[in-house]
């Protein structure tokens, strides 16, 4: 395995890409390679900043709500003090499935949570620059390692969909490094190519883009190692 695939590598793993089997193989090559094991923890390294795009957050107050009416509205079923064991216990039976038929339609009910999408946009020289992952509010880029621009130009965001010919802008990047972009009617989609190109003040006058690209990365399905 040459440097260059053991980095890779180690980019997937810590990125959670790779499938569970290729994961534990990356983890026995560990025990044993101190190179794999430097380059896995310069990767951790460089994409802390993913901790900060994604808050806890906490369930929407309606579903505890929806969670306490079910269980009221759950039969309790039958029962009887004296008239032995089994009275209570088919009342308990019917209360119970009630219960789970209730939580059952309630889950149902629930609209599917879309899937998270991530990406690193890389460098010309395959450095990792920018995390761009989905949120509920669109999309979320924080910079691994910001640095200065030039007083005469900006950074400028698009987003090219599979099949699509031409880019489309998402904005212009602020100076912090870290913005949050609703991309309108552009839905993000696996596959999607993401890039930072260096504009002229105000962003590109065309079009598409008129400065050379930055970073760019596609839009994965982020999943856990």
């Amino acid at each position: 395995m040459t440097q260059e695939e053991r980095d890779a590598l180690a980019g997937e793993y810590v990125l959670g890409t790779l499938e569970a089997r290729e994961a534990e193989a990356v983890e026995r090559v560990m025990a044993r390679d101190a190179e794999m094991r430097t380059a896995v923890a310069a990767w951790e390294a460089r994409l802390s900043p993913l901790m900060a795009l994604s808050p806890p957050e906490a369930p929407p107050p309606a579903l505890w709500q929806r969670i306490e009416e079910s269980l009221s509205d759950a039969p309790a079923g039958p029962r009887r003090v004296n008239g032995g064991a089994g009275w209570l216990w088919r009342g308990w039976a019917l209360g119970a499935t009630g219960l789970a038929a209730g939580l059952a339609a309630l889950l149902l009910l629930q609209p599917a949570e879309p899937p998270r999408l991530m990406t690193v946009l890389l460098t010309q020289r395959d450095q990792p620059a920018w995390v761009v992952e989905t949120a509920r509010e669109g999309l979320r880029l924080a910079s691994l390692n910001p640095q200065p621009l030039p007083p005469d130009r900006v950074l400028q965001l698009w987003a090219l969909p599979q099949g699509a010919t031409a880019p489309v802008s998402l904005g212009l990047i602020p100076p912090e490094g870290r913005i949050i972009v609703a991309p309108g009617g552009l839905e993000p989609q696996p596959g999607m190519l993401i890039e930072i190109t260096l504009e002229p003040p105000g962003g590109s006058p065309l079009p598409r883009p008129s400065g050379p690209v930055q970073f760019i990365g596609r839009l994965t399905a982020a999943t856990g190692s």
